[in-house]
């Protein structure tokens, strides 16, 4: 596995892991204050916030996997969609932290936006990565793949009498 080729699949993968991670954890809390009755909390997640980074996170992921299977063109394009969800990712986390409530207790001090952009910022080198250098890299090998069907030579096997008749002789039929 070439230089390039490690390092953009790592970067994709560790980049789509910390958005992962990133977009499930608490983001900001609201509390209302009620008279006479206790105050309402509600925890808003990264998934509450922008919905569509843990979508963004796992498209990083199968890209990083489809990095092994894909070649030439495919593997560019592939390169590109990936730089295109890391983007995705990091503008989706930069606004939801622009557009945060300033009331919100939490929303200004936690650091998990800054995770998820950080987490795009990364799958999108990877993307880059892929897309400048990924034709050049080894392909899958086709060590499994059926070879394609071709006159098939028949050998000369006895038919069913045949064998018994070697039987009847006393001949071993499966020996040589």
């Amino acid at each position: 596995m070439t230089r390039h080729r490690l390092a953009a699949v790592l970067a994709c993968l560790a980049g789509a892991a910390l958005t992962l991670y990133a977009a499930t954890r608490v983001w900001a809390v609201q509390v209302e204050q009620r008279p006479g009755l206790s105050d309402l909390r509600t925890e808003q997640t990264g998934s509450d916030v922008q919905p569509w980074l843990t979508g963004l996170a796992l498209v990083a992921l199968a890209g990083a996997g489809a990095l092994f299977a894909t070649r030439g063109v495919v593997r560019r394009v592939l390169g590109v969609l990936l730089a295109l969800s890391g983007a995705g990712i990091a503008v989706g986390a930069v606004l939801a932290r622009a557009g945060a409530d300033p009331g919100a207790v939490g929303a200004a001090g936690t650091l998990w936006p800054v995770a998820c952009v950080i987490g795009g910022a990364v799958v999108a080198v990877g993307g880059v990565v892929t897309a400048r250098h990924g034709h050049r890299w080894a392909a899958m090998s086709s060590r499994y793949e059926r070879r394609p069907a071709g006159p098939v030579e028949k050998e000369e096997t006895p038919g069913g009498r045949a064998l018994w008749d070697a039987l009847d002789r006393g001949e071993d039929p499966t020996a040589g």
